[in-house]
């Protein structure tokens, strides 16, 4: 069967739901929280608060540091995915991830100089590596904007099937992965 991974970030995890389809059922293949942090560290969930009142090259090692963890442990989980799913005889035809608002252009220090804005980037780092790793998993990689997802009906009878957890998260992610199986991408 064909599938799709969808995936809703947060600071250091994510979402991921594996959803299909047999006909006009959809099914639920797989379901669970991806780490996207290597350590427990407090600093590694936040590497822009980490940052913060450290000279600058400093702050930049660091949140290069994060960036750079996030993105090994993205792929580690999504090759991970891709090889229950194909264990399982499936295949992964597409990856989604929900997105929100680019991030302006700004530099570590403009970041790490309004408090906002470290929340605002350690949001996007998330899911941009997401976004990366599907893309060097080599998967067909939709960005679906939160505003875009629309109506949670479809995906919301899901959960009595395969019970909690089956809350926003699951239902967004599984929202993405729908849209993404559908074909739609960006």
């Amino acid at each position: 069967m064909k599938l799709a991974l969808g995936l809703k970030a947060h600071s250091g995890w994510a979402a991921l739901v594996a959803l299909g389809a047999r006909g006009s059922e959809l099914l639920v293949l797989d379901r669970r929280r991806i780490e996207l942090v290597e350590s427990r560290e407090p600093w590694a969930k936040q590497p822009y608060h980490a940052a913060d009142g450290l000279p600058s090259a400093q702050a930049r090692a660091v949140v290069q540091r994060g960036i750079d963890a996030a993105r090994r442990c993205a792929v580690h989980e999504l090759r991970a995915a891709i090889g229950r799913a194909e264990n399982a005889g499936h295949e992964v035809a597409a990856c989604a991830v929900v997105v929100g608002a680019p991030m302006p252009d700004w530099s570590v220090d403009d970041i790490i100089a309004v408090h906002f804005r470290m929340h605002k980037a350690e949001g996007i780092l998330y899911r941009d590596a997401l976004v990366d790793a599907a893309k060097a998993c080599g998967l067909r990689t939709v960005e679906i904007p939160d505003k875009e997802l629309g109506d949670r009906s479809a995906v919301a009878s899901l959960g009595k099937a395969i019970g909690p957890p089956w809350g926003g998260d699951q239902k967004d992610a599984a929202l993405a992965a729908l849209i993404a199986l559908k074909g739609r991408s960006r």
